[in-house]
């Protein structure tokens, strides 16, 4: 499978997304061990951070009365109002002590402005403010990307829906992803990837 134009991007493999985290996702941890097996696979690996300021305007607890998970109206649309989570230099930041992160080429942190969050590894919420990681990939010669590890419905997916706008061939290994599915996320999640053309491999 390895080739020189195939990257692997590893979403969000931190303490505060796994089990006993800030914002855990049931099973988060089960991503790793198949993660783990696959990076020696690829051309090139990036692994993805959300760092996030501690007064991030996602956060619930920056709005005052707001429950965690309830939905608020921001300048680029509806926003989730989140737990409190993956706080520059904090533990809950920290990728999880078991992913291999030697073999990381390039490692991307998002959501660091606080007037806006950023669940794809290619541009913020707003759609148009770029992480840097497109140009980092063109650069590198890379064509096709698979996209593993956290959340499914939400980082993952945002991050393969850019990823096929931006003309890369999209796969996600959802054995090496699980989900938060808040409402519905993750079955609305799968059919809009699944329309874009992206490859779900079970």
């Amino acid at each position: 499978m390895h080739n020189d134009t195939h990257a692997l991007i590893v979403i969000d493999v931190q303490n505060d997304f796994c089990p006993d985290g800030a914002l855990a996702v049931s099973d988060g941890d089960a991503v790793i061990a198949p993660i783990n097996a696959m990076m020696d696979d690829f051309a090139v690996t990036v692994l993805t951070q959300d760092w996030h300021p501690a007064d991030h305007a996602s956060f619930a607890a920056n709005h005052p009365g707001a429950e965690p998970f309830s939905l608020t109206e921001m300048p680029y649309g509806p926003q989730v109002l989140w737990p409190t989570h993956c706080v520059q230099g904090s533990a809950g930041a920290a990728f999880h002590a078991a992913l291999r992160t030697d073999p990381a080429d390039l490692i991307i942190r998002k959501g660091f402005r606080p007037a806006i969050d950023s669940y794809s590894a290619f541009f913020e919420n707003d759609k148009t403010t770029p992480t840097g990681l497109d140009g980092y990939l063109r650069t590198r010669g890379i064509e096709a990307l698979t996209l593993a590890g956290l959340a499914t419905d939400y980082c993952v997916a945002f991050s393969a829906l850019d990823a096929a706008k931006l003309g890369y061939d999209v796969s996600v290994r959802l054995d090496a992803c699980r989900a938060i599915d808040l409402d519905g996320s993750l079955a609305s999640a799968l059919e809009q990837m699944r329309a874009a053309g992206v490859a779900l491999i079970e």
